[in-house]
């Protein structure tokens, strides 16, 4: 019996180091201020993207495998989508070194 107790007690921290938390990217957040993404669901082959200081975004969309599908660099708060199929899609926008990412469904 004291052989299943000193057994137990020698695997009690081979249990415990495995429950440790890991944190990846502790670096600040750094968000798009005033970001907004409309219509979402998206009906028909544009979709709006604004931010407070509306500048030049680099968007990248990506597929359900993350694969990248669409890249544009606009100038103006119109993104053309007409080349997506319906689905669901990762959207990552980028302006002045600041990314916003969110999900965009296309119907």
């Amino acid at each position: 019996m004291k052989k299943i107790y000193f057994l137990l007690l020698m695997a009690l921290p081979l249990f415990s180091f495995g429950q440790d938390l890991v944190t990846v990217n502790n670096g600040p957040v750094q968000e798009l201020k005033g970001f907004k993404m409309y219509p979402n669901p998206a009906y028909g082959s544009e979709v709006y993207i604004t931010t407070a200081s509306n500048g030049t975004k680099e968007i990248k969309v990506y597929d359900v495998f993350g694969e990248v599908v669409l890249t544009q660099r606009i100038t103006t708060n119109t993104l053309d989508i007409s080349r997506l199929v319906p689905g669901v899609y990762v959207l990552q926008v980028t302006e002045r070194k600041k990314t916003m990412t969110r999900k965009l469904v296309v119907k």
